[in-house]
């Protein structure tokens, strides 16, 4: 099997509420009516939120600076018409810890968002992707 290869599946269960995983688990619920899950827009806004703050961590961890906390409130714009897709992401960046400084934390989110974040290299090239830190 190639490295390269990603698996996963979603089980329906009822009404919109699919069951997912991927082949080692463990199970997420995803709804298309946001009641028992996450809606899978939301998800997708949560995909990208995880993956660009996964490599703020793990850029965080390389330079050995220490993380209090760490929130990105993303939020989507999406169209009015079918297909409802996102025109646009914003994401706040919520950051703090010790040797936190502004311009490395915006080098780490640069970082992330322009290189390394691979959900957010698989979304549409036109959505605009926007943030903002903060380092309460």
């Amino acid at each position: 099997m190639s490295s390269n290869l990603r698996y996963a599946s979603v089980q329906w269960t009822h009404d919109l509420v699919f069951e997912g995983c991927g082949p080692d688990g463990p199970t997420i619920t995803i709804d298309g009516d946001g009641k028992e899950g996450p809606s899978p827009v939301v998800s997708l806004m949560l995909a990208a939120a995880a993956c660009s703050g996964a490599d703020v961590v793990l850029i965080l961890q390389k330079m050995r600076a220490s993380i209090s906390s760490f929130r990105i409130d993303v939020r989507g714009t999406r169209r009015e018409e079918d297909p409802r897709r996102y025109t646009a992401l914003h994401c706040p960046f919520r950051r703090a810890g010790k040797g936190v400084d502004e311009t490395r934390a915006r080098r780490d989110i640069g970082l992330s968002l322009e290189n390394y974040c691979s959900v957010i290299h698989s979304l549409a090239p036109d959505i605009a992707i926007t943030c903002d830190l903060d380092l309460g």
